[in-house]
């Protein structure tokens, strides 16, 4: 269904609803739910297997329900009160967009909200947005907070045209003295550090984990199953092909080709090896205090397994002829959302593995979230 729905969702430039209704029937969003609410509180491993998979059929269905599936888990630190608002439907579908490009004043009871925030993946299914206002203060520049806003408050500008990624349809919102209650507000560099308020669950490990490692770990099924969908595609259209302008009138006969094909599937390999440690830092340890080393350690597994998956893809593609450069060609969409997932802040591969390297040198990170 899903690799059957992609073309039309890349034209529409968002995922239909049907597919989120397929979704949601077989409980994808509730995989980082608290059980008190009807979720699961999935192992990380288990839900990057499961997102790959979907991103075998279709990358951008995947990395919604990837940001639905993160911001889930983030609503699980929130004060019991907003628990309760949010997971009132026992299936909520929350987006969100963690750039500080809001401001946020006090007022009374909660927070008064205004700015815009581009990349909203998913935001036309959600109906709650996790969005991070700097909130004015009387003395400094301000404090960023995490405040969680009901979808249909905000304003969704049409401004989701790229060249990967497409259906994600990640839109600018819009929040124009939006209110959002104080219990559903968090000071951002608490959520950083896993300082979290007192809650039904805040004896629970799976809900006390820093929020970077989790949003890094939760992301990593995404570029795996990218690269094992294009070798799908790949292994699709090779019987009977040949190689233009060579003698090789079956390309599965030509040595480039089994050179190309045995360095692709050892790239997704060993990406995959890379998403199962970082998993394994989390899971393997839920009642410990992360490092700052083993939570940078966890970025950059995922963002170093996303450049071999790119890679991986790129052979792939290369390998697959002019042809496949045609829309109807899938492997062409494999590509283009992979060197689209592969920019972003997260998982871009050289940021992180010079943050992993500033680390190991005994040197404090160089950005806020790790």
């Amino acid at each position: 269904m899903l690799r059957a729905n992609a073309a039309a969702a890349e034209t529409a430039r968002r995922v239909s609803p049907e597919t989120l209704d397929s979704l949601s029937e077989a409980g994808i969003f509730r995989m980082t739910a608290p059980k008190r609410f009807g979720g699961q509180e999935v192992d990380f491993q288990t839900q990057c297997d499961v997102l790959a998979e979907i991103a075998r059929g279709c990358p951008s269905t995947s990395w919604v329900a990837t940001i639905y599936s993160a911001m889930s888990w983030l609503a699980g630190v929130f004060p019991d009160e907003a628990q309760e608002e949010v997971f009132a439907t026992r299936d909520p579908r929350i987006s969100g967009v963690f750039s500080p490009t809001g401001t946020a004043v006090r007022v009374s009871g909660g927070l008064s909200v205004n700015g815009r925030w581009p990349f909203n993946t998913g935001c036309h299914g959600s109906e709650w947005t996790v969005l991070n206002a700097v909130l004015a203060t009387d003395t400094g520049p301000g404090v960023p907070t995490c405040v969680i806003a009901r979808s249909r408050e905000l304003i969704l500008l049409d401004d989701w045209y790229a060249t990967g990624m497409t259906a994600t349809g990640s839109n600018t919102v819009v929040a124009e003295n939006v209110f959002v209650p104080a219990h559903r507000t968090l000071p951002l560099p608490d959520v950083i550090e896993a300082r979290y308020p007192a809650r039904h669950n805040d004896d629970n490990p799976y809900f006390n984990y820093p929020l970077a490692p989790v949003l890094a770990v939760n992301a990593g099924g995404t570029p795996v199953g990218i690269a094992r969908g294009a070798l799908d595609v790949f292994f699709e259209r090779l019987p009977g092909r040949g190689i233009a302008y060579t003698n090789y009138t079956n390309k599965m006969e030509a040595p480039i080709t089994h050179l190309q094909l045995g360095e692709a599937v050892m790239k997704i390999e060993s990406a995959d090896g890379h998403v199962r440690r970082a998993a394994r830092l989390l899971d393997d340890h839920p009642r410990e205090k992360m490092s700052i080393k083993a939570r940078v350690k966890s970025r950059v597994h995922i963002s170093y397994a996303t450049g071999l998956a790119r890679e991986a893809v790129d052979t792939l593609f290369y390998a697959s002829g002019a042809s496949s450069i045609q829309t109807q060609v899938p492997i062409q969409r494999f590509q283009r959302d992979m060197q689209a997932l592969a920019n972003h802040a997260i998982m871009h591969a050289p940021t992180a593995i010079e943050l992993y390297g500033r680390v190991l040198c005994g040197l404090e990170p160089n950005t806020p979230i790790y």
